[in-house]
This record gives structure tokens, sequence and C-alpha cells, in this order.
């Protein structure tokens, strides 16, 4: 299954356990095939570098070089063109609904309740990381 996961969600998961986790631990399996851009992959970077990971990096033992360097070896990495309008009120969201048009995947995965409130864009579903790994399981689909 081919999806467009959201900065947020990478972020939780590679600092804590739970559905996001999980989520990336399919992307590590191959059962999920990450699609990303060079937009949302220098997101991440300037995300994880903020001062408020730092205890839970240490605590973890976590690099955010090693991070970073992990996330863009699973990641196809795509440049999608902008959408024709915008749809949401942050175009950092619009760069996420490009992507997932421009790669064809066939799911967007985000905690952020603006992407989530669309529920799906032209026929990709958009869910919450634990509603993902639900239909991931459910699905069996590499």
């Amino acid at each position: 299954m081919r999806a467009v996961i959201d900065t947020n969600v990478l972020i939780a998961g590679i600092l804590w356990r739970g559905p996001s986790h999980a989520l990336l631990e399919h992307v590590r399996a191959g059962t999920v095939s990450l699609v990303s851009s060079p937009a949302l992959l220098a997101e991440l970077a300037d995300v994880i570098e903020r001062a408020k990971f730092d205890a839970i990096l240490t605590r973890t033992n976590t690099s955010r070089e090693r991070s970073l360097a992990e996330v863009r070896r699973l990641a196809e990495v795509i440049e999608p063109p902008p959408l024709p309008q915008p749809v949401c009120r942050d175009s950092d969201d619009d760069e996420v609904l490009a992507l997932a048009i421009a790669a064809k995947v066939e799911l967007i995965v985000s905690g952020d309740n603006d992407l989530l409130s669309l529920r799906g864009f032209q026929g990709i579903p958009i869910l919450a990381p634990a509603d993902a790994v639900g239909l991931v399981g459910a699905t069996g689909k590499t």
C-alpha cells in the first residue's frame, strides 16, 4: 500500500511508541510504501531540530541525523506539481494533497485536524495513524 505520511505522524513514529510507530514499522517491513517530497522532507528536518525534542531524543538514544537518513532511505521522493487551487488554509497541507495525487497513493495518514476533517481527497482516504494501522493490518496489502 502506497501512502503519504504527514510530518507530524513521522515525528511521532520516530520518537514515541504507539500507532505512528506501528505505521513506521509497516514502512520498515515493506507493508507500506512511504512516498514523500523534497518539501515534506525539509519540513521533517526542520521540525525534528526543535529543542522541545532534545530530551526524548537523548532518552531514547535516537539521533536526528540517523532518523532523517532512515526516512530518506525508506521514502520514494516525488516532486509534485502544485494543486490547481488551494484546498486547505495551510499550504503545507496542500503539499500533502498534491503529493498524494501525483504519486497515486492509496492512503494519506495525518494527525492534522485540517486534513483529517476532509476525510478524503479525490478518492484517497485521509486517516489518523490508528485507523491507518488498522486498515493496513486488515488488508494485508504489500
